[in-house]
């Protein structure tokens, strides 16, 4: 046979080999390592969605159609824009499927690994004869090919297949040799890698870290959810700020008409224009301040919302929901403290973590083993003086067997005993953190829960405070008609009847902020407007 056919049969091998060797790594692994690590690889959780029938009407809750000209929202069709255009919450929603690309990454150590390799070469020179008493010419021709699959379980077995074939052909012979062999080495650890407990912890790990990269893209939606409400009550809020200032400016500029009729019949000094004029100036300054105001948190929320279009920069914002005192009965705060131990994604992330140390601790413990592998290596050969002969040979009694134990230990293991301590050290501070969190969160929801509480009662203190200021400016208008009082005292009062006016808004803008950010310390703010998003189910600990 010519060297180049050889050369073309040894490829023929060489691919037939790898058709047949590549089923070896069969699907009963990827079975194991599912059922052992909790289930296959499915994909991230990055939806958030809401329920339309469990807040508003339907007719209302369609996603709104976006219409040329001022934009105009319901508190819940603010949130459904946000959600589905707010761009920081597109660039969140990734997180959890870039995370969750390290899952493949740990499950890519159980892969199957094909080694192939071809080689083919000639040496020509000299040689001494066997009369050793002059040299002669040589040519040795040499080719050889190896197919190999190699897989590594989580067993801590390692099983590798190999099919090679050689030829040899020196011209001092007259015939070729050929020689094929299969052959199989199994390799387990004994001690250190041993179990599927160990070799899927990092798996398990990465599966983890998916799941707290959900509980983070709740966190944030949860976040931005209650900053839209913040700003569309602080929107509302300026805009009724507005229409107080230009009320007031009005009466303000009505006084100062008044008052300089009365200083033309001499009822009023002249003296008394000075006050009034300051005060219709204030009011003018303090309209200016209201408008940019507004335009500030108009802009806000519309980085916020996001809306479609061109040009939505320039759009006017028209709230349909204006602030009413909603008629809500609050549970205990214990309720509230229950909830949000359950709910909280801090806590529920820092229960994950506790869940990593204690895989981590896993690896740890076992890496302080010695290193103990059995091995068995076994295989057939066949000569011949060719190709297919070798082939056919192959089941002769011609064969190959090696067994023995390898073993490895550093003396003072200095290094794994290192990393074990880090490792208990760093789940115990994970416990002591999750505690502390734990306390801080209720610290939260009590303060909340207070802070509701407070703002509801000033609705009430700030609405009594403002109808006095009422009668306080009648009272002194009143008086100055008579030439009882001054301008300088109508311009005090009118000022305090503008700032009770705004104080009692605030109030009601404030008890409703109150009750977002209960809703947000707890955990229960995506529920109640029946949003669903990652991370909705707690993490449960076992009491080990």
């Amino acid at each position: 046979m010519s060297f180049a056919s050889y050369h073309r049969r040894l490829l023929m091998f060489t691919a037939l080999g790898a058709a047949l060797l590549s089923p070896a790594s069969c699907t009963l692994v990827e079975q194991r390592i599912d059922r052992t690590a909790g289930g296959p690889n499915g994909p991230a959780d990055t939806v958030v969605h809401m329920d339309a029938a469990s807040t508003e009407p339907s007719d209302v809750m369609a996603t709104p159609a976006l219409p040329p000209g001022p934009l105009k929202v319901t508190i819940t069709e603010a949130v459904l824009l946000c959600l589905e255009n707010n761009r920081s919450l597109v660039v969140q929603r990734l997180n959890p499927s870039i995370r969750q690309t390290l899952e493949d990454q740990e499950r890519a150590a159980f892969d199957p690994v094909i080694d192939a390799g071809i080689s083919a070469g000639r040496i020509e020179g000299e040689r001494l004869a066997e009369s050793r008493s002059e040299s002669g010419d040589f040519k040795t021709d040499a080719a050889e090919g190896i197919l190999a699959l190699e897989q590594y379980f989580p067993t801590g077995t390692t099983v590798a297949l190999a099919a090679s074939t050689q030829m040899n052909a020196a011209s001092i012979y007259d015939d070729r040799l050929y020689s094929t062999r299969l052959g199989m080495t199994v390799s387990q650890a004994l001690l250190r890698g041993y179990g599927t407990e160990v070799n899927l912890a990092r798996l398990q790990q990465a599966r983890l870290d998916t799941r707290m990269s959900e509980y983070e893209l709740r966190g944030f939606t949860e976040f931005l959810v209650a900053e839209v409400e913040r700003t569309y009550w602080d929107y509302a809020l300026a805009r009724r700020q507005i229409e107080i200032v230009e009320e007031s400016l009005n009466v303000a500029r009505q006084q100062l008409s008044e008052t300089d009729q009365l200083i033309t019949v001499g009822r009023l000094a002249s003296s008394e224009l000075a006050a009034v004029q300051a005060e219709v100036a204030s009011q003018e300054q303090a309209l200016i301040e209201a408008r940019a105001n507004k335009e500030s948190i108009r802009l806000q929320l519309l980085r916020l919302l996001n809306p479609s279009g061109p040009g939505f920069w320039q759009r006017e914002l028209e709230l349909i929901h204006q602030p009413t005192l909603p008629e809500i009965k609050l549970e205990a705060v214990a309720m509230h403290t229950a909830v949000s131990m359950r709910m909280r994604p801090i806590l529920n992330q820092a229960r994950l973590e506790i869940l990593r140390g204690d895989l981590e601790l896993v690896q740890t413990r076992n890496g302080l083993l010695p290193l103990m592998d059995l091995f068995i290596t076994i295989g057939k050969s066949g000569y011949a003086d060719s190709f297919g002969g070798a082939i056919a040979n192959i089941n002769q009694d011609s064969y190959d067997a090696l067994a023995g134990i390898r073993l490895n230990y550093p003396v003072f293991n200095r290094d794994a005993k290192a990393l074990h301590q880090r490792a208990l050290l760093s789940r115990e501070q994970t416990q002591k953190i999750l505690e502390n969190l734990s306390q801080l969160v209720e610290v939260d929801v009590r303060t909340a829960y207070i802070e509701v509480d407070r703002t509801k009662q000033q609705i009430t203190a700030s609405s009594v405070t403002r109808m006095f200021d009422e009668e306080k400016l009648r009272i002194e208008t009143e008086k100055l008609r008579v030439g009882k009082s001054t301008s300088f005292l109508v311009a005090q009062a009118q000022r305090d009847l503008l700032a009770s006016r705004i104080v009692e808004v605030r109030s009601l803008i404030n008890y409703l902020k109150a009750l977002i950010d209960l809703y947000l310390q707890d955990g229960s703010l995506l529920e109640r407007h029946g949003i669903s998003a990652p991370g909705r189910t707690p993490v449960k600990l076992s009491k080990n």
